[in-house]
């Protein structure tokens, strides 16, 4: 009796848990065409071509559009006629896409995946339409024109300044009356031009040798291609490699072989001392640069010792400057830590 009661129990229970669980359904809600298959929206088999599938989508869009729409041509409300023609759609928009449509068959294959099939979904749907990389070079190549313009904008600025210093306008007429381009004799007849033309003229001369001869270092030099971002972007291998060459170069000739440093190197530690950029170190004056070398500041023993000198000397203009006395004064008596009140 109790053998015969055993198989029972089991059946019953199984039952209970079958019946507890719905079963998995492929039809998901809120995913493509929600519970209804989004071939039976078009009247059409999961084997249907590309131009089938568009075929049935026009016959129904014309049936269903609501510009189309003629009250008592069908027993469809209006309302129910633009529900009708937004699933049609979705489920063409669902099956003409080739990527879109084989995830949308492997939903309703595998429908057991049900997590699965809503990131597959979302995912497409919120994925950007341009390609991620075009915006990348595009951006890129904004930003790169940007920094040539601004760079020779800045360039052009230290030019127009330039040429209004006396200093540099005697010089460079100077060189214009040496290379003949000023001495030019006097013109007669209708080639004659007006004292307006030969000013013009003569200052684009003391510009173009402005522009030739004064070397401009710094935020305000002469803009170079392979400066901006694009360009730098393309040579990174290039600079990468020379990078790690110039490294082991250095490693080998001055740790290894315990060779003795030259100009170009004892520059180097001493730019790096100081935490300036390259940009930066070029625009020192040369005759300040050469006393670097002769205070021998590539030693950091020595470099320590002027960098305390020079905040020394610092701390002496600050205490004598007039400038910073008021300023004490105004920080003691009236500065930021002190409320006063104005008199009514």
């Amino acid at each position: 009796m109790a053998a015969s009661i055993e198989p029972r129990l089991t059946l019953c229970i199984c039952l209970v848990f079958i019946s507890g669980f719905p079963a998995v359904s492929a039809l998901i809600e809120g995913l493509y065409c929600g519970t209804q298959s989004c071939y039976d929206v078009l009247g059409v088999s999961r084997e249907a071509s590309k131009a089938e599938v568009g075929r049935a989508y026009r016959q129904l869009a014309r049936r269903y559009h609501p510009d189309r729409y003629q009250p008592g041509e069908s027993d469809d409300s209006r309302e129910t006629a633009q529900q009708k023609f937004l699933l049609v759609a979705t489920a063409y928009e669902t099956l003409k896409d080739e990527e879109l449509r084989k995830d949308y068959d492997y939903m309703l294959d595998h429908p057991e995946k049900y997590y699965s099939h809503y990131y597959t979904y979302y995912r497409r749907r919120l994925a950007p339409k341009v390609d991620v990389r075009i915006v990348i070079l595009v951006t890129i190549c904004a930003v790169s024109l940007f920094q040539y313009y601004s760079w020779w904008s800045s360039y052009t600025e230290a030019i127009n300044y330039l040429i209004t210093i006396p200093k540099y306008r005697i010089q460079a007429t100077e060189l214009a009356k040496q290379q003949g381009l000023l001495n030019k004799t006097k013109e007669k007849g209708k080639n004659r031009r007006s004292k307006e033309e030969i000013r013009e003229e003569e200052e684009l001369i003391i510009r173009d040798i402005i522009k030739n001869k004064i070397d401009i270092k710094g935020g305000y030099q002469k803009p170079n291609i392979s400066d901006i971002l694009l360009c730098k972007i393309i040579l990174f291998p290039y600079h990468l490699c020379t990078y790690v060459a110039w490294n082991c170069s250095w490693f080998y000739r001055f740790i290894i072989r315990g060779e003795e440093y030259g100009d170009e190197e004892r520059l180097y530690i001493i730019r790096r001392y100081m935490k300036m950029s390259q940009a930066q170190f070029d625009s020192l004056d040369n005759s300040l640069i050469e006393t670097f070398l002769k205070q021998q500041l590539w030693i950091k023993e020595n470099y320590e010792a002027y960098r305390e000198e020079q905040e020394e000397e610092m701390k002496m203009k600050m205490a004598t400057d007039p400038r910073w006395k008021r300023y004490r004064r105004w920080m003691k008596s009236e500065g930021p830590g002190r409320i006063t009140f104005a008199d009514d």
